[in-house]
């Protein structure tokens, strides 16, 4: 049985995985119907409903960094769950993507403690077939590029931004590596989608409350139509 997490309804094959559980309850509010209340321990609050298309989803928050996230996924992996698909936010590194946007993630820059625990390389890539279905979708707001997973939200290090920048990064957050790497450990689908909330070359900007809202809603949107083209059924690992 997990430690961490107490489910008190049933665990879909297919999670979408927020950090905070705020944006679990309202992507649970929006995407689901009937919802019931998978977990609440330890705050992780977590949610289990049918889709529009009559599919099980549960939709479970993994709190923040690679730490947390790595409890909670294990122990959603241990549970039966087998896709998986964060669905978080980031700090902009590129001049070009704004607030709102949307960055499919290709590929992980490890520079974070965990998923290097975890075995994973300088770079570790998501599920294809998953990422396939991401970047099938269309729509003004979705940019695509590797991210770069580090372990300090607030990390003052000179010069640290524009390394990764130079690296390929387009966007800075903080569980995508550990996510990836805990795919070839459990033998499941994972991938990401993340919201720009923060700008993080030039004038630094933090994207306004009410944005952010219609941002969390376009994203479990985009996520849940990418998990839905993608295969990645009730019953389909």
């Amino acid at each position: 049985m997990p430690i961490h997490l107490r489910p008190t309804a049933a665990l879909a094959p297919r999670v979408l995985l927020p950090g905070d559980p705020a944006r679990a309850l309202l992507l649970a509010q929006n995407l689901l119907s009937q919802p019931a209340m998978f977990n609440h321990n330890r705050g992780l609050w977590g949610y289990t409903g049918q889709t529009a298309e009559g599919e099980p989803l549960t939709i479970q928050s993994t709190g923040m960094g690679g730490p947390s996230a790595a409890i909670v996924v294990s122990e959603l992996a241990e549970l039966g769950a087998t896709c998986f698909l964060r669905v978080g936010t980031c700090g902009a590194l590129r001049s070009d993507l704004a607030l709102g946007h949307l960055v499919i993630v290709t590929e992980a820059l490890a520079a974070d403690g965990t998923s290097r625990a975890l075995g994973a390389d300088r770079r570790i890539k998501p599920d294809a077939s998953l990422t396939h279905a991401l970047l099938g979708l269309s729509g003004p707001d979705l940019e695509s590029g590797p991210v770069v997973s580090t372990d300090l939200f607030y990390d003052g290090r000179p010069g640290q931004e524009a390394a990764w920048s130079r690296a390929g990064a387009v966007a800075v957050e903080m569980e995508c590596a550990t996510l990836f790497a805990l795919a070839g450990r459990f033998g499941v689908r994972t991938a990401a989608l993340v919201l720009v909330t923060d700008l993080r070359v030039g004038p630094r900007r933090r994207i306004p409350d009410d944005a952010l809202r219609a941002g969390e809603q376009r994203l479990g949107e985009v996520a849940l139509a990418a998990m839905t083209r993608g295969g990645a059924g009730a019953g389909e690992p």
